[in-house]
C-alpha cells in the first residue's frame, strides 16, 4: 500500500508525492540547513542538527491517518484531521529534552512558534490540538508502525550538555531549518525548484576585495579636492582595521565613503572568520537601489551575474501556500542587501513564513547601515539584545554605522550592561571629517503650522534645488500633486513608496541627473522619510516636516554635501493636518523631544544620543521595551512577534505593474526578483476600502487595480478615490 504527503495536480500532469519520498528528503535538508548553520555555533549545533533531523522525521506522521490517506489520493480538498497533532504526540511520550524541542518544532511547523506559558499551562496536554488528542491517542501506534515501515531509521543521540540553556532564538533557527526544507521540497514536487546556491562568501572574499580596491582607486583617479582625500583615508582606515573582535562602530559625516569603506571591512572579516555571507541593513528600501548598485558593480568578479552576487530585499515577499512559495525571498545570495523591517522582524517573527530564511543568518558578518534610524527607540534594547546573541551564539561580525551614531549601547537604558564598541575609523579622522559640518549647514525651526497652500507659497520662497520630506505617503503625494498642478511638472520630482521599486530607481536617476545640472535649479524634490539617510544627493536648500532630532540631521546630511553651497538652511517646520493631510502617530514623541531641543538650543549631532535617551523615557516606551523584553526572555513568541514591529501597522505585498499581473494570472513564470521590482507595500488594512484582489492562482499574493503612474505611484488611484468620496471628481 502506498501512502500519500501531497496530493496529485492532475491538470498540471503531477502525481501526487509519496510519503515516504518527502520525509526523507524534508529531513536530509532539515539536517544540512542545521548543519551548515550550526557550524558556526559550538553551543548550539548539536542541539539545532538533531532538534531539526529528529523533527523533520515526524512532522507530517498524522498524515497517515486512513482519512487524511483517502484526501491525500486525490484532489478532494482540506485534510479532515490536523496531521501535525500525531507527530507531537509521539515526540512527547519520551520527556527528554530533545524530544521536549523536536515536539515544539512539529507543532509549531504551520502555525507557527507558541506562547511557552499558556501551553505550559495546558498540562499533559502541552503542544497538544485540545480536540484531536484523543483520536490521536487511540491511532498513534497505527501510524507509528505504517512510518517505520516506509521511512528508513535514523537515530538522534543527544548529550543533556547540549540542551542546557536553549534560548528562544534557537527555536527560531531550527524551526527555520525545517520549515525551509519542508517548504522547498514541496515547491520541488509541484514543479518550482528553487535556484542552486553560490559557494560560501569566505571563499571568494579576498577576490572581491581585490576588486573593491580597483573600484575605490579608480573613483579617487585624477581627483584631489579635500572630500576625496578624505574618503580615502576612511576606506583605508575601515580596509586595515582589525577583525579581531565581533562588534565594531563606524562614526563617519554623510558623503565620506561609508558604503564601500565599511564593505572592505567586512570582506576582510568574511575571509578571516570564515563567515558564509553579509547582510547589509538598511533603514528604507530607496537606499537599497543605491546600495546594490555600489556592490553590483564593485563586488561582482568576472563571468558572474551580478544579481547572483548582490540580493536586493526591498519589501516582504513570503508566503504560506504552496502556490505562492515559488516567489518567497530568500537570504541565498552571498551578499544580502535588505531592510531594517524585514531583518529585525524576521529576528523577532513566530511565523513560518518569515522565519524560513533565518537559518541563512548564522555565520554572516552583519552592517546595520544608518543604524540610528533603523529602528524606533523602543525596540532597540531588544534588538541590540538579539545582535549579541548572534554574535555570542552564531559567529556573527556586526558593523554599527551611521553619519549621525547615537551610540545607544552606551546608555543603560538601551544595554545591560552599557558598553564601549571599538571604532573602525580612529579618532583624529572622525574629527577632522565632523569639523567640516560646523560651516556646511544651518538648523531654523517654523513655528506656525502651515495648510497645503500656505506650504507651496513658502516653498518656493526658498532657493532650488529644494528637499521637501514629509511625514506620510498621503501627504508627499497631495504635496507633489499641488505643486505640479500649480507650477507645472517640471517644478517637482516625487518619490515614496507608493512608487514600485522599478519607478523608484528610475525618479533615483532623473534626480541625480537634475541635481547635476547646475542651471536647473527651480524645483523641489517632495518625499517621504525614506530618502533622509544614505542617498547621495546634494540640494540647495532641504526642509523637513517636524519629526526628531535624528531626522533632522539626517535630512541634513541631504544638502549641501561637499560644502559647495557655502552654508544652507535646514528648516523644521509643521503642517495643519487634516484628512487629506494626516498625521503619522508614530512620530508623536521624537516631534515633542525635538521642540524640546530647538528651544534649549541643542539641535546638533552631538545632542543625538540625549534625544534618544529623552524619547525612551517619554510616554511609556521604557516600558513598552521592557514587557519585548520580558516576553523574549519567557519565550511568549507570539507576544514578541506581535509587539517587535518596525513598522507599526501590517502591510501587505501588493503588484502594480499590467504586465507582471496578467503573466500571474496566466499562469506563466515570474522570478522574484522581477515580482519585488513591480510591487508595493500597502497597509493591510487599507484593503477592502482600496479594493484589493487576491490572485486567482496564487493566494495571498494581491493585485493592484486603481490608477497608477510614474510619478505618484498608487496614490494616483488613492487620491483619485479622496476626489471622488468628496464628490469632487477631476483628473489628476
Amino acid at each position: 500500500m502506498s501512502f500519500w504527503a501531497h496530493s496529485p495536480k492532475l491538470e498540471c500532469g503531477i502525481p501526487a508525492q509519496t510519503y515516504s519520498e518527502h520525509i526523507e528528503n524534508v529531513r536530509r535538508n532539515a539536517v544540512k540547513h542545521a548543519q551548515a548553520a550550526g557550524a558556526y555555533s559550538a553551543q548550539y549545533g548539536v542541539a539545532l542538527q538533531e532538534g531539526a533531523g529528529l523533527a523533520a522525521e515526524y512532522h507530517d506522521l498524522g498524515k497517515l491517518d486512513p482519512d487524511n490517506q483517502a484526501i491525500l489520493a486525490c484532489e478532494a480538498g482540506k485534510l479532515p484531521i490536523n496531521h501535525v497533532d500525531a507527530g507531537t504526540a509521539y515526540l512527547l511520550q519520551d520527556k527528554t529534552t530533545l524530544n521536549t524541542f523536536a515536539g515544539l518544532l512539529v507543532y509549531a511547523h504551520h502555525r507557527g512558534l507558541p506562547g511557552i506559558p499558556s501551553e505550559r499551562a495546558k498540562g499533559i496536554r502541552f503542544l497538544r490540538d485540545e480536540k484531536l488528542w484523543r483520536l490521536t491517542e487511540e491511532r498513534l501506534a497505527d501510524y507509528v508502525k505504517a512510518h517505520r515501515a516506509i521511512v528508513s531509521q535514523r537515530s538522534f543521540p543527544s548529550s543533556a550538555s547540549n540542551w542546557s540553556g536553549l534560548s528562544p532564538q534557537v527555536a527560531r533557527m531550527a524551526l527555520s531549518c525545517l520549515v525551509d526544507a519542508d517548504h522547498s521540497d514541496t515547491a520541488r514536487h509541484y514543479g518550482y525548484p528553487f535556484p542552486s546556491v553560490m559557494s560560501p562568501l569566505y571563499e571568494t572574499a579576498l577576490a572581491r576585495l581585490a576588486a573593491l580596491d580597483g573600484y575605490v582607486k579608480a573613483l579617487s583617479f585624477d581627483k584631489s579636492e579635500p572630500r576625496t582625500q578624505l574618503r580615502g583615508e576612511i576606506y583605508q582606515a575601515c580596509r586595515d582595521a582589525s577583525t579581531a573582535l565581533s562588534i565594531y562602530a563606524c562614526d563617519s559625516p554623510v558623503g565620506t565613503g561609508k558604503t564601500t569603506a565599511v564593505m572592505a571591512h567586512l570582506l576582510k572579516a568574511v575571509a578571516a572568520k570564515h563567515l558564509r555571507r553579509i547582510f547589509v541593513v538598511l533603514p528604507f528600501t530607496n537606499i537599497i537601489d543605491q546600495s546594490v548598485d555600489i556592490y553590483r558593480r564593485s563586488i561582482a568578479l568576472p563571468g558572474e551575474n551580478p544579481i547572483d552576487v548582490v540580493a536586493a530585499h526591498h519589501h516582504r515577499v513570503e508566503f504560506e501556500d504552496w502556490r505562492s512559495r515559488q516567489h518567497s525571498f530568500l537570504w541565498h545570495a552571498p551578499i544580502v542587501v535588505t531592510t531594517a523591517v524585514q531583518f529585525f522582524e524576521t529576528l523577532a517573527s513566530n511565523q513560518t513564513s518569515a522565519l524560513r530564511k533565518l537559518h541563512q543568518v548564522a555565520g554572516s558578518a552583519i552592517y546595520i547601515d544608518e543604524a540610528h534610524a533603523a529602528l524606533p527607540s523602543y525596540l532597540w534594547p531588544q534588538g541590540w539584545r538579539w545582535l549579541k546573541e548572534l554574535v555570542r551564539d552564531w559567529s556573527c561580525h556586526v558593523v554599527m554605522g551611521s553619519g549621525s551614531l547615537t551610540r545607544f549601547w552606551e546608555l543603560e537604558d538601551f544595554a545591560d550592561p552599557p558598553e564601549k564598541l571599538s571604532e573602525l575609523v580612529p579618532e583624529s579622522l572622525r574629527s577632522t571629517a565632523a569639523s567640516a559640518e560646523t560651516s556646511r549647514i544651518h538648523y531654523l525651526s517654523k513655528d506656525q503650522p502651515m495648510n497645503l497652500d500656505e506650504l507651496i507659497s513658502w516653498i518656493h520662497k526658498h532657493p532650488g534645488p529644494r528637499l521637501l520630506i514629509l511625514n506620510t505617503v498621503q501627504s508627499t503625494a497631495m504635496v507633489a500633486n499641488a505643486i505640479h498642478n500649480r507650477h507645472g511638472r517640471q517644478c517637482v520630482e516625487h518619490l515614496s513608496t507608493s512608487l514600485s521599486p522599478f519607478h523608484r530607481k528610475r525618479v533615483l536617476e532623473r534626480i541625480k541627473t537634475r541635481l547635476e545640472d547646475k542651471q536647473d535649479v527651480d524645483w523641489t524634490l517632495v518625499a517621504t522619510s525614506c530618502v533622509e539617510a544614505g542617498m547621495d544627493f546634494s540640494f540647495r536648500t532641504c526642509l523637513r516636516e517636524r519629526c526628531g532630532l535624528i531626522s533632522l540631521i539626517q535630512t541634513a546630511g541631504r544638502g549641501n554635501r561637499s560644502g559647495e553651497y557655502g552654508q544652507i538652511e535646514i528648516w523644521d517646520f509643521q503642517l495643519v493636518h487634516s484628512e487629506l493631510l494626516p498625521d503619522h502617530p508614530s512620530f508623536k514623541t521624537s516631534a515633542k523631544v525635538l521642540l524640546e531641543l530647538f528651544h534649549e538650543g541643542k539641535v546638533a549631532a552631538s545632542y543625538s544620543r540625549e534625544a534618544l535617551r529623552r524619547e525612551i523615557r517619554q510616554e511609556g516606551m521604557k516600558e513598552e521595551a521592557a514587557q519585548i523584553i520580558r516576553a523574549e526572555q519567557n519565550q511568549e513568541f507570539p507576544i514578541v512577534e506581535e509587539r517587535f514591529k518596525v513598522i507599526d501597522t501590517a502591510t501587505v505585498t501588493v503588484v502594480v505593474d499590467e504586465s507582471v499581473k496578467r503573466q500571474l494570472e496566466e499562469g506563466n513564470s515570474v522570478a522574484r526578483e522581477e515580482l519585488q521590482l513591480h510591487s508595493v507595500q500597502i497597509w493591510g488594512y487599507r484593503t477592502q476600502e482600496w479594493g484589493l484582489v487576491e490572485s486567482r492562482r496564487y493566494p495571498g499574493l494581491l493585485l493592484w487595480n486603481m490608477g497608477y503612474d510614474d510619478f505618484l505611484g498608487y496614490m494616483k488611484g488613492v487620491l483619485e478615490l479622496n476626489e471622488f468620496k468628496m464628490g469632487n471628481i477631476r483628473p489628476i
